[in-house]
């Protein structure tokens, strides 16, 4: 079985590309949703996260996304710290989840900063999203309901499309002109026969 990832920067098409990929009968990983969990349910993270946030970062039991977003994607430092606390435990969700597919020609991991965080490492194959700067901001302004601004402050976190697509095996054009499904199958019909 190998492991692939699903990466692109934020409003790229991830999402809707993994519930195509999805309903091809692929086994797919939500690194995001995983993370989140872990944030509200895992009593190692929980401490860890309080200690570099402060304990206040938690109401009713429940991590406080928008004010964390609000600190790290002001502070370089704070987001590297609070990704060296999450990844490896979201790594070793995935590799347990992982384990229970070992008989499919492939899974699929959903992570938006695949290479930044160095989990390209742990995957055989990488598929790249990529989307026009414009339209990923006016897709996550209105999906978010965030400002220009703070779309662009996640942004500058992000590898652009330009370095993704050198280090991946596949590329996606989710440009709105370009067919995806085509596209995914191409890669799916790819992945399927290294088995």
């Amino acid at each position: 079985m190998l492991k692939v990832g699903l990466t692109g920067g934020i409003g790229s098409g991830k999402s809707y590309l993994s519930e195509i990929f999805r309903n091809l009968g692929v086994n797919v990983f939500n690194a995001d949703m995983s993370a989140r969990w872990l944030l509200d349910n895992d009593r190692d993270l929980i401490m860890d996260i309080s200690a570099l946030f402060g304990e206040n970062i938690y109401i009713n039991t429940k991590f406080d996304r928008k004010r964390a977003a609000g600190m790290v994607f002001e502070n370089k430092d704070m987001l590297e710290k609070m990704n060296d606390i999450i990844h490896p435990a979201v790594l070793k969700r995935f590799e347990l989840w992982a384990g229970a597919y070992l008989k499919e020609a492939y899974v699929l991991k959903e992570a938006a900063i695949i290479f930044e965080s160095g989990a390209n490492e742990y995957l055989d194959k990488v598929i790249t999203v990529s989307a026009p700067e414009e339209l990923r901001i006016k897709r996550v302004i209105e999906r978010d309901s965030m400002s220009r601004d703070e779309v662009l402050k996640r942004m500058k976190n992000q590898w652009n499309d330009e370095d993704r697509m050198e280090k991946a095996d596949y590329v996606i054009i989710n440009d709105g002109k370009e067919m995806l499904i085509p596209q995914v199958l191409d890669i799916h019909r790819s992945l399927q026969s290294f088995n």
